[in-house]
Parts: C-alpha cells; structure tokens; sequence
C-alpha cells in the first residue's frame, strides 16, 4: 500500500486541487482588477448578489450602456453584411479607447447611418415609382394608339357635348399636369392605368369583372423591367394593365380595388405628344436619381467600410466590458463603500499567477491601497478541473457529457482515451475502410489551425472537435482489420501463406471441403483460408463472441478496481470491505471463471461444451462434468466459486447499513469523534457514506434500502452488463457480412459482365453504399454504442458524476457575438 501511495500523481487522474479565496478591491482598482482576471482566466467568481434582481446591481447603468452598444454594433454589422462588403480580417490596430468615447463614435456611427437609410429609402421610393410610370407610360401608350380608331370617335362626341378648360397653367411642366387631378372626361369611355404585381393579375381582373359586372375593358402586358421592393430588398415582377369602363360609380370601384390589391395607378394622357414629353421628362429625372443614388450608396458604402475596419475591435471591447461588469455586479461593497469585497475558486496553482495579476492591477491603477487575497475554508464542494489539450479535450468532453466528475473523484478519461477507439474498432475492424476514416482524420489534423480559425457548420464543427478521436478510431479500426484479416471484406496473405491446403486437387474449386492444415498457424489475425469456407461464420462467431466476454469482463473489473482508488483516495474503508471486495469476488467468481474457461479452451483445443458447463453449474453443481471437463479439479472449483458468489451477496447487503448505524450512534453518544478537516471535507456524502458532514438525524431504513438497491442492481448488472458487451460481436458481424454482401454481389456481379457501362454502375454503387452505409451510419452506429459500454457499463462501477464544471471568468470563453 505505501507503494501505491508513493506513485506520482497523474494529471488527468484527479481533478485539480482547488481553493476558495478572497478578494478585497479599493473601488478604484476593481475595473482594472477584474479585467486582469479575465484575461488570465483562472478564477470562477461566487455571486454574492444571488438574492438581488440584475436591476438591484450596483453597476446595473454600466452594463445596459454596454448592452446599447452591443446592439449598434449588431446593427453596423448587419449593414455591412446587406451592403455585401466584407469585415476586414485584420482590424485596425488602433490604441486602447475609452468607453465613453466608443459610445460616442457608435451613437455619430449609427445617427449617420440611419440618416444615410432614410434619405436612400426615400430616393428608392422615388426611384421605382418613376420607372412604374415610365413602363406604364411606354405600355399603356400601346393599348391606347392600338384602339385610336374607337378612342377618335368617342372624342368627337365628347368634343360636341362637354367644354374644355383652356386656362390650364402653362408654368407647371406636362409631368406635374397629369399628376394632378383633372376634370376631364366626366362621362363617357374613361380608362385607369396602372402596374400590379404580377402574381396577383388574375385575382385582381376576376374581381374587377365581378364588381363591374363584365362592364369593362382589361388589357395587362409584361412590364420589360423588374423593380426592387424596398421592403424585402427582392426584385419583383409586375404587370402593366389599363381598364377601360364608362361611369363615375365604375371609376370610385376600380380605384378602391387597386388600393385593395396594392396596385399603383398613373394617369396617362390620350395625346401621344404629351406622353412623349413626359415620358422625356420621366427619363431626364431618372437619370438624375441613378446618379443620386449611386452616389449616396459609395458614400454609405465608404463609411460601412470605415466602420467595419474597426467593427471586430468594438465588438471585442464592448464584450469584454460587459463581462467586467457582468462580473462585477458578483462582488459586494464593504461597510465603508470603498471597497468591493468578492470570492471565488481558482486552482492552487493559480494562485501566484492571480497574485501577481492583481499586484499589476493596483500598479497600473495608481491606487494607494493593495488588494488583499486570501484563502478562506469552506465546506462547499468545489468545482472540477481539468487541465485538458487538443488530443485529450474530446475525451474529457465524452465523459462530461455523462455527468462531471465529483471533486478529486477519479477521471474515466484516463481510460476512455485508449478503450474507447479500440472498442469502436472491434465493432468497426476492416483495415480498407480504417484506411479511408484516417486520410479523413489526417486531412482535420493537418488543416487543424486554418479550419480552427474558421467559423464552421454545426456537423463539421463537431468532427472537428473530433479529430484525434477520429484519428484513433481509424488507427485501431486498421488494426482490429488486420487482425480480422478484412479489407474491404477480402482476405489478403499479408503475413505468409495459410496453414490449411487442399487434401488433393478436387477441392481447389470448392473451398469448402478437404482442407488440411499442413504447417504452423498464421502469424497474426485471422487465417485467410478461413473466408468462403463452410465453417466460416461458425468459427468467426465463436470467436468474437467469446472476445467480447473477455473484453467485457476486463473492462468492468477495471471499474470496480477504481472504485477501490477512490475509496483509498478518500479514506472510506468501509467501502472497500463492503463494496469492492465482494464485488470482485461475485463477478470473477461467475464471469471471471467463464473467461478461464474460454482461455483454457483456446490453449488445449478442447471441445467442451462452455454452455453446458455455466448452466449445470447452477442447476447441478455436484454433478460430474464428464467430457466437458477442461482441467483436473474444475468441479470443486465450481462448487467453491458459486458458493463465494453466493455469500457475496449478503456481503454486500447487510454490514454496511449496521456498521453506519453504529458509528452514528457511538458519534453523538461522545464514546468517538470524527476527525474535523479530513481529505473528505469537501465531499458531497451520500447517504451511506460513514463520514457524514452535517449532523442530521440518521434514517436506518433509508440507508439499509438505498445499499439494497445497489447491490441488487450490482447483482442483476453483472448479467445484463456482460450480455451487453456482446455487442461488439453482433456489430463486427453486421459490418463485416454488409461489407460481403456490397463486395459480392454489387461489384463482382457487375464485373462479371463483359460491358464498361455494367462496370460503371456496379462500381459507382459499390463506391456508394461504401461511403455513405458502410462509413458513414456504421461509423456512427459503432459510435454510439462504444458510447454506450463506457457510460453504462464501465463508469456505473465507479462514477458518480455529480460534480459541476469549473467555470473561470476568461475573456477566452466569450461568445464572438454578444446576443
């Protein structure tokens, strides 16, 4: 035992040792102080301010003004992004700005902008209505001189029965005329011109029959430009059209149905000099507006340009203001109010770091008065750290995602790191297709800080967060291959000529009958042989099976044995008298005896039958084995072993609750104290942990049914957990016969035909079902229950996972965009 306490620690084994202190900062320093922090990410403040709203904070008006600016900035960028330039990669290396005087510039940034928005809405505007009346003037002028004949007749009349207004206002240009509401044509064949949405013609000339009962004229054409929605920013196709129809009441419903279908009317007038003038007219003041418009875009664009050299800059120093601040509003004033007091965990490692960062702060603040850091005691749990790299993160974050690690508890991703890819390659072994997953994990790992600097999409993010998982799965994937001997589902002598050769020269065609083996076994994996004969999924499947108990069984009692670390680690003796050692001898006493049975098997080359033996072993214990006997003794054997199983179970049922009754009860009796600061002080106990932290009254019942529940569910797991590690048999089957199939009937059917198209085919669907079955849904398949095995059957031995994460405040872990 000292032999195992002198050992070295491992980094990843326990969770960094951490402390509670804490802060007193003169209120001049505390910006500059905290700011410090932040940047070396290394203490994870406490809020002292629990009980109080984010209204109720002292520094409430800092972070909303902060929160203002995030907006603005939110708002420059979505500008730059509809303009379609692009944020300057490099941002301006401009000195340090103050807050106020970045509030100020954002405040003139976005007056202007908004100015610049409104003036270009309305030149938009404008604009279109412009090119409407242009395109109704060109089209509805067609309309008009197409029936001249019928418009000059009813001139004629209209000339002989109604006056003309000959005082019209020679000053007004002919445009602003016809804009005008004119009292011509008061009866008689009147027309309404005007553009519609293109979408909405049929709607609308329905509706315009409907209301007029069929008493009008509707003639439409395609408007030969598209005009820009200033709303959606989206061209739209319209339609010109001109209704003819005879009425006043006629007129007041076609006008209310334009209004209704979003239609705009323009008057055109019937003498085709005028419409030329005013179409010239029209004309001359688009040109002026092009002209107009694009200047105000290249000044718009020029200052979004200026903006976004900046932008990236802002936007780091807005965030991380706000994170002071956030931060701050934790910490509380003293009585005198001139200090602000604040607590937090940080790694005793950091504490020369936070230190010296805190000295630098008091410096550069020119405050008379240091701030004073100390360590406090607390029985508080406090968080889980670990100090992680690219290679081990992922790992770290698969058991993370089970439950974080209680407090110095010990870490599964020790282990996770090597079992996990090596199960995932059990399940997944073909060294062809390990092949393709590693130039996939080499391609991540090699681009790995120009993808890291990029921003990704959700699936490419995660594959690569999981670069160096993908990278060991598909190195153990080749491995597991070349022990199965599969590329691609085809054998290959890779490691000299196989033991077995035909009898004589009539089995060569077979490969079924009258193998002989003839010299010593194939070095390493599978013998090639093996593939296409009759008893091939036979010897496979007794093969992987019996591996996968032996895996199993391994893997489990790893996680008993580090439960005992962890009771060691803690000082909990009772845990390991109770719980591990009988646990060890339930399940090797059972599963540990099977795996002998399978290596003795392997080793003499018995037939035993190692299903009859485990049944008879319960049904008839003393019953002779006859020649399913592998060694000499294995019936007392038998007969010890279940009956060790069998007093197990009591073991680990009944001393426990009636030992920590007793404890308690001598405890507060004053015969025995518990030691006060033990290595368990800041351990969340359960219920039936010997060493109870509060002094709460102790329910017998409760603790005697929670040890019952554990040790029947370690009973019936230790089954139910071994079968689930027949898994890895069932999956490597799976892959390996899809991998047959694919390779057998796809491709080989196709290349029996003597035609390049044939050929093709069955090679793009061979090609196919490769990529998107075979490594894509059975990587993910092996994946997930890999994922499996570890959180259920591995770290249900000795994980509790109840801990929460270390939560430093870093400016390094700030989201890009402040939401």
């Amino acid at each position: 035992m000292e032999y195992i306490d002198n050992l070295p620690s491992m980094d990843l084994m326990r969770s960094e040792k951490m402390t509670l202190v804490q802060l007193i900062i003169p209120v001049e320093s505390a910006h500059r102080a905290v700011s410090y922090l932040g940047q070396l990410g290394l203490l994870q403040f406490r809020d002292l301010n629990d009980d109080k709203s984010p209204f109720q904070r002292t520094f409430v008006n800092q972070v909303k003004r902060c929160a203002e600016m995030s907006r603005k900035l939110r708002f420059f960028k979505d500008q730059i992004h509809k303009a379609g330039l692009i944020l300057s990669p490099n941002p301006a290396s401009q000195p340090d700005i103050e807050l106020e005087e970045l509030e100020m510039q954002l405040a003139d940034h976005e007056h202007e902008l908004i100015e610049m928005n409104a003036n270009s809405d309305k030149l938009q505007q404008t604009y279109n209505e412009l090119l409407e009346f242009k395109m109704v003037l060109q089209k509805a002028g067609d309309f008009l001189v197409s029936s001249g004949g019928h418009a000059a007749a009813q001139e004629t009349e209209l000339d002989e029965n109604i006056p003309i207004n000959d005082d019209y206002a020679d000053s007004a240009s002919l445009l602003e005329q016809e804009m005008r509401p004119g009292p011509s044509n008061q009866s008689g064949v009147r027309f309404i011109s005007g553009i519609i949405c293109k979408s909405k013609v049929l709607r609308f000339e329905r509706m315009l029959f409907r209301t007029t009962r069929g008493n009008m004229l509707f003639n439409q054409a395609q408007a030969d430009d598209q005009i820009m929605d200033p709303v959606s920013n989206e061209t739209v196709e319209k339609t010109v059209f001109v209704v003819f129809f005879s009425g006043e009441q006629a007129r007041t419903k076609i006008l209310k149905i334009c209004e209704a279908f979003g239609a705009n009317c323009y008057p055109v007038p019937e003498d085709t000099t005028k419409r030329r003038q005013i179409t010239r007219e029209v004309l001359s003041r688009l040109s002026e507006l092009e002209t107009t418009l694009e200047a105000g875009l290249r000044h718009r664009d020029k200052a979004l340009t200026s903006i976004g050299f900046h932008l990236t800059k802002w936007m780091t120093v807005v965030s991380r203001e706000k994170a002071v601040y956030d931060s701050l509003n934790m910490l509380n004033f003293d009585v005198t109010k001139k200090c602000l007091v604040g607590e937090g965990w940080c790694p005793i490692f950091a504490k020369t770091k936070i230190q010296e960062a805190l000295q630098r702060a008091t410096f550069d603040s020119n405050s008379q008065i240091g701030v004073i850091f100390h360590v406090m005691d607390s029985i508080e749990s406090p968080p889980t750290y670990f100090r992680t790299n690219h290679f081990t993160n992922p790992y770290q974050e698969i058991v993370d995602a089970y439950g974080v690690a209680k407090y110095q508890e010990a870490n599964p991703a020790v282990y996770t790191i090597i079992t996990f890819p090596f199960l995932f390659a059990v399940m997944f072994g073909d060294w062809g297709h390990g092949i393709c997953l590693l130039l996939g994990a080499l391609y991540l790992v090699s681009r790995e800080k120009k993808l890291g600097s990029q921003k990704l999409g959700s699936f490419m993010e995660m594959l690569f967060g999981g670069r160096y998982v993908l990278l060991l799965m598909s190195l153990f994937s080749i491995y597991c291959g070349l022990i199965y001997n599969e590329f691609f589902s085809v054998p290959f002598h890779i490691f000299g000529n196989s033991a077995y050769k035909c009898r004589d020269a009539t089995c060569s065609d077979s490969r079924s009958i009258g193998l002989i083996k003839y010299r010593d076994a194939y070095p390493f994996g599978v013998d090639p042989s093996w593939r296409g004969s009759r008893s091939e999924l036979p010897f496979l499947n007794s093969l992987k099976m019996k591996m996968s108990i032996l895996f199993g069984l391994a893997q489990m009692n790893l996680g008993i044995i580090l439960s005992y670390f962890n009771a060691r680690y803690f000082s909990n003796s009772i845990d390991i008298k109770y719980q591990f050692v009988p646990q060890m001898i339930f399940l090797n006493s059972l599963f540990g005896y099977l795996s002998i049975l399978i290596i003795t098997k392997w080793c003499t080359g018995s037939q035993a039958d190692l299903y009859h033996v485990m049944i008879y072993m319960f049904l008839s214990p003393l019953e002779d084995l006859g020649e399913n006997q592998l060694f000499w003794g294995q019936g007392v054997l038998q007969v010890i072993l279940l009956l060790l199983a069998l007093i197990a179970v009591p073991w680990m049922l009944f001393p426990k609750p009636f030992i920590l009754k007793r404890l308690h009860t001598e405890r507060f009796q004053g015969r025995t104290y518990g030691i006060l600061g033990s290595s368990d002080m800041y351990n969340d106990e359960e219920p039936d942990s010997a060493r109870q932290q509060h002094h709460e009254d102790f329910n017998f019942s409760e603790v005697f049914v929670h040890q019952m529940i554990h040790a029947i569910e370690f009973v019936l797991g230790a089954v139910s957990n071994t079968a689930s590690y027949l898994r890895l048999w069932a999956l490597s089957l799976a892959h390996s016969e899809l991998s047959t199939v694919f390779y057998e009937k796809v491709l080989l059917l196709a290349w029996g035909y003597d035609n390049i198209i044939i050929r093709l085919v069955g090679l793009a669907v061979f090609a196919f079902a490769t990529a998107f079955i075979l490594l894509m849904m059975e990587t993910l398949s092996a994946f997930l229950h890999a994922l499996r095995l570890h959180w259920v059957e591995f770290q249900n031995k000795f994980y509790h996972g109840d801990g929460y994460k270390f939560k430093p405040f870093s400016f390094a872990t700030l989201p890009d965009d402040d939401d």
